[in-house]
């Protein structure tokens, strides 16, 4: 877990600077109407890190695993990503995740294999694992070739 935790805080720092220089029209130009924009896709990316915050928050107390679902559409059109400031939006998505490197980082290994369920149920340390996988895929979005990655 401390690699994955090192990893995901190294990355939000480093990419919150990669983001915040691209310019803003580039960052809000939408590919096709419906299409995200790339700040829509940091949106979703705030999005998915907040119901992430909560597996791993709930999932070290709840009695019985957690079943948090994240319906990404829904989430990005009802908090209107595309027309917040972008660095808003980007402030939001660090904030978010420096969060969960926080949590994840007082987090007592005995934990890490308790589950919290998505679609299937997972260990807490297999989500954030996969998180960081998720985010890599989705940072490929907005700064195309940033990491070598195939994300299913």
């Amino acid at each position: 877990m401390q690699e994955t935790i090192k990893e995901l805080h190294c990355i939000v720092r480093q990419y919150k600077e990669k983001i915040s220089a691209i310019p803003d029209a580039e960052f809000s130009a939408k590919p096709l109407p419906n299409k995200w924009s790339r700040k829509e896709v940091l949106g979703h990316l705030t999005d998915s890190a907040q119901n992430n915050l909560r597996r791993f928050i709930c999932g070290q107390y709840d009695t019985q695993p957690s079943k948090i679902v994240y319906e990404q559409d829904f989430w990005v059109n009802a908090n209107d990503y595309q027309v917040k400031k972008s660095g808003d939006v980007i402030e939001l998505w660090y904030l978010v995740n420096d969060q969960i490197c926080s949590v994840l980082r007082t987090m007592p290994p005995e934990n890490y294999s308790r589950k919290s369920e998505t679609d299937q149920l997972h260990t807490l340390q297999w989500l954030a694992e996969d998180y960081v996988r998720h985010l890599k895929h989705h940072l490929n979005q907005i700064i195309p070739g940033s990491f070598d990655i195939i994300y299913k």
